[in-house]
C-alpha cells in the first residue's frame, strides 16, 4: 500500500506489487562514505529512538548488503504508459473472476464477521485481495518475494529519491519485530516493502492491521483472515460507507456538455441526470442526493463513470483511478455482475511527447492554443482541442487522440 499518483501506479498493480520508477539520483554522502557495516552502525540511533531493542535490531540487519535488484527497480524509470483496459485486461482477469467467487465461499463465515465489524462489503475485500496478490500467490513466488528487511535497508542505504521512504518504513518494520508478530525471516514482500495477502507497507501495518482470527499475533502474511480483516478496518478507518457502491456506469445524452468531461466538480447525482448523463440499461440511481464526480478515462470513446465517495476510500489504499476502477469492477463481477455496457477502444494509443507536441503547434497555428508547446496535454490543451473539435464536427471531449491529430494534419 503506497500513495504513488494515478499514472505510477499503473504498472504497480500487475501483480500485486509496486513497481514504480523511481529514478535513484546518486547520494553524495552517507552511502558513498559508508559500508554496509558502517551504515548498520550509523542507523542504529535512529532505530534506538523509535524503541526499537538492540537484539532485534542485529537480528535483522546483521550481515546486511544491499540488494542489487532492488538497486536496479528503484534506479529504472519506465517512460511506458498504459492504458485504462490494458489495466483492467490484468488486473479483472476471468480467472480472478471465478477464483474469487470461490473463496467467497471457502471464507464466507470470516467475511461476513468482518463485513459485520467494518461495514466493507465482502466483495471488496476479495477483490482487493486478487489484485494486490493474486489471493496470495504472489507470496510463494521466489521472483517476486524479497526479505522486508533487505529491502528498505537497500533503499535506505542507497540515498536518493526513495531513501527518506526507506528509512521510515525500516524503523516501522523493525517495530513490528520489537513487537513479535513476525521474524525477520518470515517478514517479506515487494521490493519497496509492501507486504502480505493484502499488501501493507510497515506504517500502514502498525496503524490499521489487527488480528481477526484472535492467536494474539496480526499476521498478514499466513493469516488470510488478518489479512482480510485489517483491510477491512483500514478501509472502515478511511471512511467506508456500509453498502454503498464505488460508482456507476453512465452514458451521454443529447444535451449533455462536453466541456464537463474532465470536470472535477462533484454534483449530486440528480444534477447530472440533468446535465445529460444517465446511467446506462436505464436503471435509476439508488441515491439520488449522493455527490459524485464524472471520471471518463477514454473520453466520448469509452465507458464513462459517476464515481462517490467510496471510490476515494479505495484510492487511500491506492492513489490511482486505474485502481479504484478495478478493485470497484472486480468486486462487482465477483457479485455476480456483468461487464461494462460500453466497449473500450482498444485499437488507440496514447500519443507520444512528440506527437502531442505536434498537435500543440497545430492547434496553435489554427488559433485556437497559446500555450507552452511542451507536450504535455492539460486544461489549456484539452480546452484548445475542444474548441477546434467543435468547429470542425468531431464529438468535443477534449481527448489528445490520434483522430484529432491526424485531422489537424490532414487540414493544415
Amino acid at each position: 500500500m503506497t500513495t504513488e499518483s494515478a499514472s505510477g501506479s499503473c504498472l504497480r498493480r500487475r501483480l500485486g506489487f509496486p513497481l514504480a520508477g523511481l529514478a535513484l539520483l546518486g547520494m553524495a554522502g552517507l552511502a558513498e562514505a559508508a559500508s554496509p557495516s558502517q551504515w548498520v552502525r550509523s542507523f542504529w540511533p535512529t532505530a534506538k529512538a523509535a524503541g526499537v531493542s538492540r537484539t532485534v535490531y542485529n537480528n535483522a540487519l546483521r550481515g546486511f548488503t544491499p540488494d542489487p535488484d532492488v538497486l536496479k527497480k528503484a534506479g529504472s524509470q519506465s517512460e511506458f504508459k498504459m492504458q485504462i483496459w490494458d489495466y483492467l485486461d490484468i488486473t479483472v482477469t476471468e480467472d480472478r473472476i471465478i477464483k474469487g467467487r470461490e473463496l467467497l465461499t471457502t471464507y464466507a463465515s470470516d467475511l461476513a464477521a468482518i463485513e459485520q465489524r467494518y461495514g466493507v462489503d465482502r466483495e471488496v475485500l476479495v477483490a482487493i485481495w486478487g489484485i494486490e496478490s493474486r489471493y496470495g500467490a504472489v507470496l510463494n513466488d521466489p521472483k517476486i518475494v524479497k526479505s522486508t528487511i533487505r529491502s528498505l535497508a537497500t533503499l535506505a542505504y542507497q540515498g536518493g529519491r526513495r531513501a527518506k521512504f526507506g528509512r521510515t518504513q525500516l524503523v516501522a518494520a523493525l517495530k513490528i519485530l520489537q513487537r513479535g508478530d513476525v521474524t525477520p525471516e518470515a517478514m517479506t514482500g515487494s521490493w519497496a516493502g509492501a507486504m502480505g495477502h493484502t499488501q501493507f507497507i510497515p506504517t500502514t501495518y502498525n496503524a490499521y492491521a489487527v488480528d481477526f482470527d484472535g492467536d494474539g499475533r496480526r499476521d498478514i502474511w499466513n493469516s488470510e483472515v488478518d489479512a482480510l480483516g485489517s483491510a477491512g478496518a483500514y478501509l472502515d478507518k478511511m471512511g467506508w460507507r456500509d453498502g454503498q457502491t464505488w460508482g456507476y456506469e453512465v452514458e451521454f445524452t443529447s444535451r449533455f456538455n462536453y466541456g464537463l468531461i474532465r470536470s472535477k466538480t462533484a454534483r449530486t447525482l440528480k444534477e447530472w441526470q440533468r446535465r445529460g448523463v444517465r446511467r446506462v440499461g436505464g436503471k435509476a440511481f439508488p441515491r439520488p442526493g449522493d455527490s459524485a464526480t464524472l471520471y471518463a478515462p477514454a473520453g466520448a470513446k469509452g465507458p464513462a463513470f459517476l464515481v462517490i465517495k467510496n471510490f476515494s476510500v479505495i484510492k487511500r489504499y491506492n492513489n490511482s483511478n486505474f485502481y479504484a476502477v478495478a478493485v470497484g469492477h472486480l468486486s462487482d463481477r465477483i457479485r455476480g455482475g456483468d461487464g461494462f455496457t460500453k466497449a473500450w477502444p482498444k485499437t488507440e494509443r496514447p500519443l507520444t511527447t512528440a506527437e502531442k507536441e505536434n498537435l500543440q503547434k497545430l492547434l496553435a497555428a489554427r488559433g485556437h492554443y497559446d500555450g507552452p508547446i511542451d507536450g504535455k496535454i492539460g486544461s489549456g490543451s484539452r480546452g484548445a482541442i475542444r474548441d477546434y473539435q467543435l468547429k470542425v464536427g468531431l464529438t468535443p471531449d477534449g481527448m489528445d487522440s490520434i483522430e484529432v491529430l491526424r485531422h489537424l494534419e490532414a487540414n493544415r
